[in-house]
């Protein structure tokens, strides 16, 4: 269903947004395959300990934007959204070079941006920051 998700109740991140995070990336990671049945809002709000409002609040971000869909009686399941997750892929590589060739051009060195990216993969990045 879910691999354990990486909730910080302690960011400044809403944790209905962290949730929505948490699926696309399994999504994206090929955690989910399309047509897999997801945990119920339910399901997720118990083990995570949350407000279902909470959860539901994820789930209705991830069917609007084409990550799951819901089918009365069932349940909800992960989308094919694999043509989305590349395009947005290639869009996030295209954003990250110019930042990469701005932050070279104002004399970040080469070690801080290596620094920022084992953070960042190591679990410690905010999206925020």
């Amino acid at each position: 269903m879910f691999s354990t998700f990486n909730i910080n109740y302690r960011s400044g991140e809403a944790i209905y947004q962290q949730i929505y995070n948490e699926v696309v990336k399994e999504i994206s990671l090929g955690l989910l395959l399309p047509q897999e049945k997801i945990a119920t809002v339910r399901e997720l709000a118990t083990s995570l300990g949350i407000n279902p409002n909470t959860v539901s609040k994820a789930y209705q971000m991830l069917e609007q934007n084409g990550y799951i869909y819901s089918v009365v009686g069932k349940g909800s399941f992960v989308a094919d959204s694999s043509g989305k997750l590349a395009g947005l892929k290639e869009s996030t590589m295209r954003d990250l070079k110019k930042d990469m060739t701005n932050a070279h051009h104002l004399g970040v060195a080469y070690e801080d941006v290596i620094d920022l990216a084992n953070e960042v993969y190591n679990g410690g990045g905010n999206s925020d920051a």
